[in-house]
Protein backbone atom coordinates (compact mmCIF):
# COMPACT_ATOMS: atom_id res chain seq x y z
CA UNK A 1 0.00 0.00 0.00
CA UNK A 2 1.34 3.42 -0.92
CA UNK A 3 1.31 6.19 1.64
CA UNK A 4 1.88 9.82 0.78
CA UNK A 5 2.55 12.45 3.41
CA UNK A 6 2.64 16.21 3.18
CA UNK A 7 5.30 18.31 4.88
CA UNK A 8 4.30 21.63 6.38
CA UNK A 9 6.94 24.23 5.66
CA UNK A 10 7.13 26.93 8.34
CA UNK A 11 9.20 29.97 7.42
CA UNK A 12 10.77 32.27 10.03
CA UNK A 13 9.52 35.85 10.25
CA UNK A 14 11.19 38.27 7.88
CA UNK A 15 14.27 39.97 9.27
CA UNK A 16 14.81 43.71 8.84
CA UNK A 17 18.12 42.88 7.15
CA UNK A 18 16.49 40.56 4.59
CA UNK A 19 15.78 42.01 1.15
CA UNK A 20 13.11 40.72 -1.25
CA UNK A 21 14.27 39.32 -4.56
CA UNK A 22 13.74 41.60 -7.55
CA UNK A 23 13.30 40.44 -11.12
CA UNK A 24 16.60 42.01 -12.07
CA UNK A 25 18.65 40.59 -9.20
CA UNK A 26 20.41 37.28 -8.78
CA UNK A 27 17.80 34.59 -8.20
CA UNK A 28 17.59 32.74 -4.87
CA UNK A 29 18.25 29.49 -6.76
CA UNK A 30 21.55 30.77 -8.15
CA UNK A 31 22.55 32.21 -4.79
CA UNK A 32 21.84 28.90 -3.07
CA UNK A 33 24.67 27.19 -4.93
CA UNK A 34 27.20 30.03 -4.72
CA UNK A 35 29.44 28.36 -2.12
CA UNK A 36 29.69 25.02 -3.92
CA UNK A 37 29.75 26.10 -7.55
CA UNK A 38 33.50 25.47 -7.98
CA UNK A 39 33.15 22.01 -6.42
CA UNK A 40 29.83 20.67 -7.73
CA UNK A 41 29.18 21.83 -11.31
CA UNK A 42 25.47 22.50 -11.71
CA UNK A 43 25.15 22.02 -15.47
CA UNK A 44 26.23 18.35 -15.57
CA UNK A 45 24.54 17.66 -12.21
CA UNK A 46 21.18 18.91 -13.41
CA UNK A 47 21.50 16.92 -16.63
CA UNK A 48 21.63 13.54 -14.88
CA UNK A 49 19.13 11.38 -13.02
CA UNK A 50 20.34 9.75 -9.82
CA UNK A 51 18.93 6.49 -8.46
CA UNK A 52 19.15 5.61 -4.75
CA UNK A 53 18.47 1.95 -4.00
CA UNK A 54 17.76 1.37 -0.31
CA UNK A 55 16.73 4.17 2.05
CA UNK A 56 18.24 2.93 5.28
CA UNK A 57 21.04 4.60 7.22
CA UNK A 58 23.25 5.47 4.23
CA UNK A 59 20.59 5.71 1.52
CA UNK A 60 18.46 8.32 3.28
CA UNK A 61 21.52 10.49 3.86
CA UNK A 62 22.49 10.15 0.19
CA UNK A 63 18.99 11.18 -0.90
CA UNK A 64 18.96 14.29 1.29
CA UNK A 65 22.45 15.31 0.21
CA UNK A 66 21.47 14.94 -3.46
CA UNK A 67 18.59 17.32 -2.83
CA UNK A 68 20.87 19.76 -1.01
CA UNK A 69 23.53 19.93 -3.74
CA UNK A 70 20.90 20.53 -6.43
CA UNK A 71 20.32 17.23 -8.23
CA UNK A 72 17.08 17.85 -10.14
CA UNK A 73 15.95 14.28 -10.85
CA UNK A 74 16.18 11.52 -8.26
CA UNK A 75 14.62 8.06 -8.18
CA UNK A 76 14.13 6.24 -4.85
CA UNK A 77 13.73 2.50 -4.24
CA UNK A 78 12.75 0.88 -0.94
CA UNK A 79 10.05 -1.56 0.15
CA UNK A 80 10.22 -0.89 3.90
CA UNK A 81 8.38 1.36 6.33
CA UNK A 82 9.87 3.58 9.02
CA UNK A 83 10.02 2.09 12.51
CA UNK A 84 11.17 3.58 15.80
CA UNK A 85 14.75 2.27 15.56
CA UNK A 86 15.10 4.16 12.28
CA UNK A 87 14.73 7.45 14.14
CA UNK A 88 18.07 6.88 15.87
CA UNK A 89 20.23 5.28 13.21
CA UNK A 90 18.64 6.68 10.06
CA UNK A 91 17.29 10.08 11.11
CA UNK A 92 13.62 9.59 10.31
CA UNK A 93 11.16 11.66 12.34
CA UNK A 94 8.71 10.40 14.98
CA UNK A 95 5.78 11.47 12.79
CA UNK A 96 7.13 9.30 9.94
CA UNK A 97 6.90 5.99 11.85
CA UNK A 98 4.67 3.64 9.86
CA UNK A 99 5.15 5.61 6.62
CA UNK A 100 6.90 4.06 3.62
CA UNK A 101 10.54 5.19 3.60
CA UNK A 102 10.38 6.33 -0.02
CA UNK A 103 7.55 8.77 0.75
CA UNK A 104 9.11 10.00 3.99
CA UNK A 105 12.43 10.66 2.24
CA UNK A 106 10.69 12.31 -0.71
CA UNK A 107 8.89 14.75 1.58
CA UNK A 108 12.15 15.77 3.24
CA UNK A 109 13.89 16.17 -0.12
CA UNK A 110 11.14 18.43 -1.44
CA UNK A 111 11.34 20.50 1.74
CA UNK A 112 14.97 21.16 0.77
CA UNK A 113 14.31 21.70 -2.94
CA UNK A 114 10.64 22.03 -3.94
CA UNK A 115 11.41 22.23 -7.67
CA UNK A 116 13.16 18.89 -7.99
CA UNK A 117 11.51 15.76 -9.38
CA UNK A 118 11.51 12.74 -7.06
CA UNK A 119 10.21 9.42 -8.40
CA UNK A 120 9.37 6.82 -5.76
CA UNK A 121 9.19 3.06 -6.19
CA UNK A 122 7.79 1.38 -3.09
CA UNK A 123 9.40 -1.96 -3.92
CA UNK A 124 12.71 -3.76 -4.00
CA UNK A 125 14.80 -2.91 -7.03
CA UNK A 126 14.05 -5.40 -9.80
CA UNK A 127 15.52 -5.84 -13.27
CA UNK A 128 12.31 -4.58 -14.89
CA UNK A 129 12.89 -1.10 -13.47
CA UNK A 130 14.90 1.56 -15.27
CA UNK A 131 17.73 3.33 -13.45
CA UNK A 132 19.38 6.71 -13.79
CA UNK A 133 22.83 7.74 -14.99
CA UNK A 134 24.22 7.60 -11.44
CA UNK A 135 23.25 4.70 -9.15
CA UNK A 136 23.82 4.69 -5.39
CA UNK A 137 23.57 1.16 -4.04
CA UNK A 138 22.73 1.37 -0.33
CA UNK A 139 21.44 -2.10 0.49
CA UNK A 140 22.63 -4.24 3.39
CA UNK A 141 23.63 -7.58 1.88
CA UNK A 142 26.24 -8.74 -0.61
CA UNK A 143 23.76 -10.94 -2.46
CA UNK A 144 21.44 -7.97 -3.04
CA UNK A 145 24.33 -5.86 -4.29
CA UNK A 146 25.37 -8.58 -6.72
CA UNK A 147 21.86 -8.92 -8.16
CA UNK A 148 21.46 -5.16 -8.53
CA UNK A 149 24.90 -4.79 -10.12
CA UNK A 150 24.20 -7.45 -12.75
CA UNK A 151 21.05 -5.64 -13.83
CA UNK A 152 22.02 -1.98 -13.42
CA UNK A 153 25.67 -2.00 -14.51
CA UNK A 154 25.03 -1.94 -18.28
CA UNK A 155 22.55 0.93 -17.85
CA UNK A 156 24.40 3.39 -15.59
CA UNK A 157 27.49 5.53 -16.07
CA UNK A 158 28.38 6.02 -12.40
CA UNK A 159 28.00 3.51 -9.56
CA UNK A 160 28.63 4.06 -5.86
CA UNK A 161 28.25 1.26 -3.31
CA UNK A 162 28.16 2.26 0.36
CA UNK A 163 28.92 -0.37 3.01
CA UNK A 164 29.04 0.14 6.76
CA UNK A 165 29.38 -1.99 9.85
CA UNK A 166 29.65 -0.16 13.13
CA UNK A 167 32.22 2.58 12.64
CA UNK A 168 33.90 1.07 9.59
CA UNK A 169 32.83 2.54 6.25
CA UNK A 170 33.67 1.32 2.76
CA UNK A 171 32.72 3.08 -0.46
CA UNK A 172 33.30 1.46 -3.85
CA UNK A 173 32.96 3.66 -6.93
CA UNK A 174 32.81 2.64 -10.59
CA UNK A 175 32.94 5.16 -13.41
CA UNK A 176 35.20 3.56 -16.03
CA UNK A 177 36.01 0.25 -17.68
CA UNK A 178 38.73 -0.61 -15.15
CA UNK A 179 36.28 -0.20 -12.27
CA UNK A 180 33.68 -2.35 -14.00
CA UNK A 181 36.29 -5.10 -14.24
CA UNK A 182 37.43 -4.79 -10.61
CA UNK A 183 34.08 -4.38 -8.86
CA UNK A 184 32.71 -7.96 -9.24
CA UNK A 185 35.64 -9.25 -7.16
CA UNK A 186 34.22 -7.32 -4.16
CA UNK A 187 30.95 -9.27 -4.37
CA UNK A 188 32.13 -12.25 -2.37
CA UNK A 189 29.73 -14.98 -1.25
CA UNK A 190 27.31 -13.92 1.46
CA UNK A 191 28.64 -16.72 3.67
CA UNK A 192 32.06 -15.03 3.59
CA UNK A 193 30.72 -11.63 4.65
CA UNK A 194 31.50 -10.28 8.09
CA UNK A 195 28.66 -11.16 10.41
CA UNK A 196 26.19 -8.34 10.84
CA UNK A 197 24.18 -5.98 8.67
CA UNK A 198 24.04 -2.22 8.42
CA UNK A 199 20.76 -2.32 10.28
CA UNK A 200 22.22 -4.29 13.20
CA UNK A 201 25.21 -2.05 13.99
CA UNK A 202 25.04 1.50 12.73
CA UNK A 203 25.03 5.14 13.76
CA UNK A 204 23.70 8.16 11.96
CA UNK A 205 27.06 9.93 12.14
CA UNK A 206 28.82 7.08 10.34
CA UNK A 207 26.01 6.97 7.77
CA UNK A 208 26.38 10.69 7.15
CA UNK A 209 30.11 10.28 6.53
CA UNK A 210 29.51 7.34 4.17
CA UNK A 211 26.97 9.35 2.18
CA UNK A 212 29.35 12.30 2.05
CA UNK A 213 32.11 10.11 0.64
CA UNK A 214 29.73 8.81 -2.03
CA UNK A 215 28.63 12.33 -3.00
CA UNK A 216 32.27 13.41 -3.11
CA UNK A 217 32.94 10.71 -5.71
CA UNK A 218 29.91 11.90 -7.71
CA UNK A 219 31.31 15.44 -7.67
CA UNK A 220 34.68 14.17 -8.90
CA UNK A 221 32.97 12.34 -11.76
CA UNK A 222 30.95 15.42 -12.71
CA UNK A 223 34.21 17.41 -12.85
CA UNK A 224 35.86 14.75 -15.07
CA UNK A 225 38.28 13.82 -12.31
CA UNK A 226 39.28 10.19 -11.61
CA UNK A 227 37.18 8.56 -8.91
CA UNK A 228 38.62 6.53 -6.03
CA UNK A 229 37.64 2.93 -6.63
CA UNK A 230 37.87 1.68 -3.03
CA UNK A 231 37.76 3.97 0.01
CA UNK A 232 37.77 2.63 3.57
CA UNK A 233 37.40 4.76 6.68
CA UNK A 234 37.74 3.17 10.11
CA UNK A 235 36.51 5.86 12.48
CA UNK A 236 37.57 4.09 15.67
CA UNK A 237 41.13 3.46 14.47
CA UNK A 238 41.38 6.79 12.64
CA UNK A 239 42.43 5.06 9.44
CA UNK A 240 41.53 6.33 5.95
CA UNK A 241 42.60 4.15 3.03
CA UNK A 242 42.16 4.63 -0.71
CA UNK A 243 42.92 1.78 -3.11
Amino acid sequence: MTHQIMAELVLPPASPTMKPWDDGSTSPQTDRFARQQSLVPQTPLQAIQATVIGLGAIGRQVALQLAAIGCRKVQLFDFDQVDHTNRTTQGYAFREVGIAKVWAARTQMLAIEPDMRVEVVEDRYRAKYAVGDAVFCCVDSISARAAIWRSAEPRCRFWADGRMLGETIRVLTVADAAGRTRYPATLFAQSEAQQGRCTSRSTIYAAGIAAGLMLHQLARWLRDLPVDFDTTFNLLAGEYTVA
